[in-house]
């Protein structure tokens, strides 16, 4: 893990790294909304374990920035109870894999409640939690169970994979009424971009960041950049990719990649969760029941693995890569790939 700070001072001023966006966001909605509070673990005095708090409490006193016991159920619990009584809560899940304690808060009571109470209820709470691997972290630091989440009715989840989709998305999350889980890929915390305060976002759409004819490249968080990188590597062989940022996974924006899928005619999605009951497996089935007509090959998947996450010497062999879904892209066109090699085909 790098030991670059995520503070902005260290950058100019049209610069953040995606995680110092995080904390510009955070400290943006504190200052412009009394209701505003932030929970969690080692996120004040510390400044939280990737820094992205960093100051805020100084800035906004420990009455705004809390830091919590280590009791995931207890801070979301906690939180629900502030959205009651008028407050907007941001909670911080200190890694992924400690989200689930405070799954029976999110699921039976976060999700329920507007529904439960007719409207009379709003929940405007925001669980912002770093997921995904990539930075040699041991168990339980290194999961992607946005799955769970996104099966759950009553709470929207999205991530983001760019300083600038960090800092819009989080504000919206935080001004919305419906509770947001936002997932930040910690392994893309340094990864610097321009940001413009100004800009806005919304909860629900897909972005194309590059036009195509030949593929629809379908991902998000983590994978963007590696997908971006795919396809300027499948340019140079005079292929055309087609790459989507999903941004929202719940809801998921069909409507995006059915339109990019009638235009090349084939589809891959990739993600580091496993592929059983994932993301990937609704949007191919969305896209089969929608475009069937308009594919002209099967969908592909690059996923993680169906294993528990493997040990950070091996984590390379267990998260897709550029290679990966380039092979991906390959099997749709019908070009040679390692599928074809192994079977012993000449395509």
């Amino acid at each position: 893990m790098t030991e670059e700070t995520l503070t902005p001072e260290t950058l100019t001023p049209e610069t953040l790294t995606l995680g110092a966006a995080v904390g510009r966001a955070l400290g943006d909605a504190l200052d412009a909304d009394p209701d505003v509070v932030l929970l969690g673990e080692d996120i004040g005095r510390l400044g939280g374990v990737f820094r992205v708090t960093d100051g805020l409490q100084a800035r906004f006193g420990a009455d705004r920035v809390i830091d919590t016991p280590l009791a995931e159920a207890a801070i979301v619990g906690t939180a629900v109870g502030m959205a009651y009584r008028g407050a907007r809560p941001v909670v911080e899940i200190q890694f992924d894999g400690f989200v689930f304690p405070a799954l029976d808060q999110v699921v039976a009571q976060v999700a329920r409640l507007h529904y439960r109470t007719r409207g009379r209820v709003r929940m405007p709470l925001t669980i912002r939690m770093p997921y995904g691997g990539g930075i040699g972290s041991v168990e339980h630091h290194a999961e992607s169970p946005e799955a769970y989440f996104a099966h759950t009715p009553g709470i929207r989840v999205v991530t983001a994979s760019s300083a600038q989709e960090a800092y819009s998305t989080l504000r919206a999350a935080i001004a919305s009424d419906d509770p947001v889980l936002f997932l930040e890929p910690k392994a893309r915390y340094w990864a610097k971009g321009e940001v413009d305060v100004d800009a806005t976002a919304d909860l629900e759409t897909a972005r194309v960041l590059v036009p195509g004819r030949d593929a629809t490249l379908a991902v998000y968080g983590p994978l963007v950049q590696t997908a971006l990188d795919a396809a300027a590597a499948a340019r140079e062989e005079g292929i055309e990719i087609e790459v989507i940022d999903l941004r929202s996974i719940s809801p998921l924006d069909v409507d995006a990649v059915v339109a990019s899928v009638e235009r090349t005619g084939r589809l891959v999605v990739a993600h580091e969760a496993p592929a059983e009951a994932s993301v990937s497996s609704e949007l191919v089935a969305c896209v089969v029941e929608r475009a069937f007509a308009a594919l002209e090959a099967p969908p592909e998947r690059v996923t993680g693995y169906d294993t528990p996450y493997p040990p950070s010497a091996l984590e390379q062999h267990y998260l897709p890569g550029l290679d990966r879904i380039l092979d991906a892209v390959d099997r749709a066109l019908g070009r040679r790939s390692s599928r074809s090699l192994l079977a012993g085909g000449a395509r």
